[in-house]
């Protein structure tokens, strides 16, 4: 039971992740090069605010809920977990390193004036934007795996376990 919970909460934080990162990449990004750059700038500024506190909460959830499956499973499973857990980590790590100083510079800008060079610097918050949307959804498609393949047998065996006095 303790493993099936585990296993929701990956597959919802993980979920959460990529339909966030994925409507962003699919919906945000597109609008922001449609609409003047003033706009995009103040719009993408105030968006970090609030992006700031639901994406690293989702993003810390997703890779310790992923992790702790990892350390509750054995054989395929445990490996499917833990290359979720890897993948949620990349997302973070892309996020931080890659987005956030941009983000930074974007609030500079916002209030000031984008550089002659913002297309370029834009051009690689978009990749990176990409980057962690691909390693959001492959993490959660590896735990929907999970869920369909893997984790059946596991389960079954735990739920053996228990039957017996």
């Amino acid at each position: 039971m303790r493993i099936r919970l585990v296993h929701g909460l990956a597959l919802l934080s993980t979920g959460l992740l990529a339909g966030a990162f994925g409507y962003g990449a699919v919906n945000l990004v597109p609008t922001f090069n449609a609409v003047p750059l003033p706009m995009r700038l103040s719009f993408h500024a105030e968006l970090m605010k609030m992006n700031g506190i639901t994406m690293q909460a989702a993003m810390g959830t997703a890779f310790l809920s992923s992790l702790t499956l990892a350390v509750l499973t054995g054989g395929r499973a445990r490996v499917m977990a833990s290359a979720a857990s890897l993948l949620t980590l990349a997302s973070f790590l892309i996020t931080r390193f890659g987005n956030v100083p941009i983000n930074g510079q974007i609030k500079r800008w916002a209030v000031t004036s984008a550089p002659a060079e913002h297309a370029e610097i834009l051009g690689r918050w978009e990749l990176f934007n990409n980057m962690r949307t691909l390693t959001a959804l492959a993490a959660f498609g590896l735990l929907i795996v999970l869920a369909v393949r893997g984790l059946r047998a596991v389960t079954r065996s735990e739920d053996d376990r228990a039957d017996k006095p």
